[in-house]
C-alpha cells in the first residue's frame, strides 16, 4: 500500500536477509490460506466444500460409467459415516507441504521473471506465464511426497496418522511411490502458478491503468478474484488426472493408468469429457479463496516488511 502524508515505511530487509524474508513471507500466506480454506463453509446451508470433497468426488467411479453424486451428498456422507473430523483428513501433510510449497511457488516466480527480464530485456504475460511453469513444477517436483501422502488420508477410513502412512506406503509400494502422479503434478502446479501469478500481475497493472485503484486491499482483492478464477479453469482437468494417479496403488497385476495421458484418456472414454472437472467446483471454492487469501496476506506481510508489492 502506498504511503500517505507523514507515514512511514518499514526498512526494507538487509540484501542478506532479503530472500529469506521472500520465500518465508510466501509460505506463510500459503499455510494461512490452506488452514482457512481446507473445509471451506461454515453456514447448514451451504455444503461445506473442501479438498477432502473434491479429491471423494474425483475418485467417484474410477474408470466406470454411471450416475454421481454432488457434494452435498458427499458431504454428509463423510459427517454421518465418518464424523466430522473426516472433513480435516491429510491436514498436517497439507499444511506441511503447504509452507514448502508456497514458500518455492511464491517465492521462485519473481527471481524467474526477473531473470526473462534481464535476458530479454521484457516482462509481458508470456513471459510471467513461463516464469510461472518454472517455479511451480520445481516446487512441486521437491514436495510430491507430501502430496501423495494427503490425497491417500484423504480417502483413508482409518485413523492412520501422516508417518503411519507413509511407513505403509514404503512398506507395500516402494520409495518411488511417493513421487506417484509427479508428471500431473509439476503440470498442473505449473499452469496453477502460472495462471495465478501471471494473470493476478497483469490484472494489477490493468486495474491501476484504466481505474483510479492504487496498490492496497481494493485493488489486491479484485486482481486475486481474477487469479483464483483463472487458475481453477486451468488446473481442474489436470488436478483430476494427479488424484487418481496418486491414489492407484502399486499391484503384481496390471495398473489402470499407465500415465497421465493415458488416465486422461482412460476418464474421457469411459466417464465423459465433462468428467475431466468432476469437482471442478469444489476446487473453485477452495481454491477462489485460498487464492484470495494468499495474496491479501502475502501483499499485507511484504507492506510490514518494507518490501515492495508483487
Amino acid at each position: 500500500m502506498r504511503p500517505g502524508a507523514g507515514d512511514e515505511r518499514p526498512a526494507a530487509p538487509a540484501p542478506g536477509s532479503y530472500a529469506l524474508y521472500h520465500f518465508g513471507i510466501s509460505g506463510s500466506a500459503v499455510a494461512a490460506a490452506t488452514a482457512a480454506t481446507h473445509p471451506l463453509g461454515q453456514l447448514p446451508a451451504i455444503p461445506l466444500i473442501s479438498n477432502v470433497i473434491k479429491v471423494r468426488l474425483q475418485m467417484q467411479l474410477a474408470g466406470q460409467r454411471g450416475s454421481l453424486v454432488g457434494m452435498g451428498t458427499i458431504f454428509t456422507q463423510l459427517v454421518e459415516r465418518e464424523g466430522p473430523r473426516s472433513l480435516y483428513l491429510g491436514l498436517a501433510p497439507a499444511l506441511t507441504r503447504s509452507v514448502v510449497y508456497g514458500g518455492l511457488r511464491l517465492g521462485l516466480y519473481e527471481p524467474c521473471k526477473h531473470v526473462c527480464s534481464y535476458t530479454f530485456g521484457s516482462t509481458n504475460f508470456a513471459f510471467k506465464f513461463a516464469s510461472g511453469v518454472i517455479a511451480g513444477a520445481l516446487a512441486t517436483a521437491l514436495t510430491n511426497p507430501m502430496e501423495v501422502l494427503k490425497v491417500r488420508l484423504q480417502m483413508s477410513t482409518s485413523s492412520t496418522g501422516t508417518i503411519g502412512e507413509m511407513r505403509k506406503v514404503l512398506a507395500q509400494e516402494g520409495l518411488k511411490a511417493l513421487w506417484k502422479g509427479v508428471g500431473p503434478a509439476m503440470a498442473r502446479a505449473g499452469c496453477l502458478t502460472a495462471s495465478q501469478m501471471a494473470t493476478y500481475d497483469e490484472s494489477k497493472q490493468a486495474l491501476m491503468k484504466w481505474t483510479p485503484l492504487e496498490e492496497g486491499f481494493q485493488l489486491h482483492l479484485i486482481s486475486s478474484c481474477i487469479a483464483g478464477t483463472a487458475g481453477t479453469l486451468a488446473t481442474a482437468p489436470v488436478d483430476m488426472v494427479k488424484t487418481r494417479l496418486m491414489l492407484q496403488r502399486e499391484t503384481k497385476g496390471a495398473r489402470v493408468y499407465r500415465n497421465g495421458f493415458h488416465c486422461a484418456y482412460q476418464v474421457v472414454v469411459t466417464e465423459g469429457v465433462k468428467s475431466l472437472y468432476k469437482g471442478g467446483f469444489a476446487t473453485f471454492a477452495r481454491l477462489g479463496p485460498q487464492t484470495t487469501i494468499t495474496f491479501i496476506v502475502c501483499e499485507k506481510l511484504r507492506e510490514l516488511a518494507g518490501m515492495t508489492a508483487i
